[in-house]
Formats: C-alpha cells, sequence, structure tokens
C-alpha cells in the first residue's frame, strides 16, 4: 500500500534535516569556542538543594512551596528557593515564516540558516554555562544535560512543512506560552511584522516577568535596498507582486521606513527592559552573538 502523500513529505522532510544535524552542531559548536574566548563567564547559580534565599510569595507559586516557620515569623508568606530553583532557564525561538527563506546572493546564508546557527551557538554556551534551555514550542522541560544541545538541535530542523497560510503567518512571531517566572528568552527572527503586534506579543511575556532578548536577522539588501532599475519584487508571505521601473527612486524612502521600524523595535525592547540587536548575514556571527551573550549575562 501507497504511504499517504503529506505523511511521505513529513518524513521525507524530517530525513533531510537530521543530515543536516552534523555539520550544522559543529558550526555552532565552532562559533561558541570563538565567542567564549571573548567572555569571562556567566554568574553560575549551580544545580542541587541548597538553599537560595527566601523571597515573599507571589500570585501564582506553588502552596507547596511555601516555607510556613520562615512565614510564621512574619505576617507575610515566604518561599524557600533552592539552587535549582533558582537557576534560569532559557527558552529559544526561531522565526520559522517563509520571509526566512532568504538570501539576496550565492554567497551569504538564508536568513533562517544564519537564525539556526546563533540560536545553536547561543545554546552551546549557556549549557557549557549549567543553564537549562528549551526551545519555545516543544512540550519538553528545559534542560542543562549533555544531550540537551543534540535535541534541541532535532527538534528546532525537524518542523513539518506548513501549507497552511494562517499557520505559516502565525510562525512570524513566537506563540505566547505560559513560560515559568523570571525565566528569559533569546528570540531570533527578522521582525518585520507590524510594530503593534509585536509590541503586542512582547508585552505579553513581559507581563509575565519574563526577560528576553530579541535579535533581529536581515540580509544586507533588506537594510540598503541595493538593486537598481526595473525591478520585480514578489513577497514570500502571498504578499503579492510589485513591479518598480525605477529602484533608485524609492531607495531613501525604504531605509527610512526600514530605520524607523527598527528604532521602533528598539524602543518596544528598551519599554518592557528587553534587549535588541540587528544582525545582517553578510557579517561574521561571533559578534553579534557576543553582544548578545553579555547582555544575557548582565540581566541575569
Amino acid at each position: 500500500m501507497a504511504e499517504p502523500a503529506p505523511r511521505f513529505a513529513i518524513r521525507r522532510h524530517a530525513e533531510a534535516s537530521a543530515s543536516r544535524l552534523p555539520p550544522l552542531l559543529l558550526a555552532a559548536q565552532r562559533v561558541a569556542a570563538t565567542v567564549d574566548q571573548g567572555v569571562h563567564g556567566r554568574r553560575r547559580v549551580g544545580l542541587g538543594e541548597t538553599f537560595w534565599q527566601f523571597r515573599r510569595y507571589e500570585t501564582g507559586d506553588s502552596l507547596r512551596s511555601i516555607d510556613w516557620r520562615q512565614s510564621a515569623k512574619s505576617d507575610h508568606l515566604y518561599i524557600r528557593e533552592t539552587e535549582w530553583a533558582a537557576a534560569q532557564s532559557i527558552w529559544l525561538w526561531r522565526d520559522a515564516s517563509a520571509s526566512m527563506h532568504w538570501s539576496s546572493g550565492r554567497k551569504l546564508p538564508e536568513k533562517r540558516d544564519r537564525a539556526d546557527l546563533m540560536l545553536l551557538a547561543l545554546a552551546s554556551l549557556l549549557t557549557r554555562a549549567g543553564e537549562r534551555i528549551g526551545l519555545l514550542g516543544i512540550d519538553e522541560r528545559p534542560s542543562a544535560s549533555g544531550v540537551a544541545l543534540d535535541r534541541l538541535a532535532f527538534n528546532l530542523l525537524s518542523d513539518a512543512p506548513r501549507t497552511d497560510i494562517g499557520e505559516r503567518q502565525s510562525l512570524e512571531l513566537p506563540r505566547f506560552e505560559n513560560l515559568p517566572r523570571y525565566s528569559h528568552l533569546a528570540l531570533f527572527g527578522d521582525f518585520l511584522s507590524p510594530l503593534e503586534d509585536i509590541d503586542r506579543r512582547m508585552r505579553q511575556f513581559a507581563g509575565n516577568r519574563i526577560g528576553g532578548h530579541i535579535v533581529q536577522v536581515l540580509d544586507p539588501a533588506e537594510t540598503d535596498l541595493p538593486f537598481g532599475g526595473r525591478t520585480r519584487f514578489e513577497g514570500l508571505e502571498d504578499e503579492g507582486r510589485i513591479l518598480i521601473k525605477r529602484v533608485e527612486n524609492v531607495r531613501d524612502e525604504y531605509i527610512e521606513r526600514m530605520t524607523e521600524h527598527q528604532a521602533g523595535l528598539r524602543d518596544i525592547a528598551r519599554s518592557i527592559g528587553w534587549s535588541f540587536i540587528v544582525h545582517t548575514t553578510d557579517r561574521a556571527p561571533e559578534r553579534a552573538l557576543l553582544a548578545l551573550y553579555v547582555r544575557m549575562a548582565a540581566a541575569a
């Protein structure tokens, strides 16, 4: 009996993704090793059951974590935190929408490939530091184990192909999840969605006391529009086509709008206490990753 076409396509996609794992992981670990030489390391809480601190009970905390002996000494309820409970969980996400599958030249990687590399390099750095990592949207607990990086890479590259337009568009921004309080997010994507949509989603996470770091990954052609003459542009996410007779006539306006969009992203991040970094695929990933890693360390 012939295998159903959708199921066969998903299996073929998974097999192709798995074949990319070894070279991608090696590249990510090389990038991580380079970045690791430029930092002094993150403050490590460590794992275990050693007492860490008492803190005031907050709505949403488990009643089982209340230390009744400490609470009896005052008019407030207190939570007893151990090193394990205080260790950070860091959730990673990469934009999987169609616009990430683009490069303006053969010598440049697609935005998605560069985002994958940077995400995995960051994950490698974090696991070396003993941090727990998880992939947003995957129903698995974050882990700092030796196999956490391999599992994260497999899950990252094993997205089944999407054909529904609504599903493709929903991948442009991370879907909101009720993450554990005081977790951190590191988000990689082109973030070309309307600013109001981005602001709304980021505030959903920040409102739950989640720290965050936004890394905008762009092709250099998206920042300076280097094309000339008569050029046809075709959207990758069903935006349609547009023919511009002389690109030179709209370049300044385009750059101004892109600059305004990035300023808006920076303002959104600043207003909720997050960081924002721009990386273009014609530059080495190490510099942006180092800047991200240092900012994450400062926010720890």
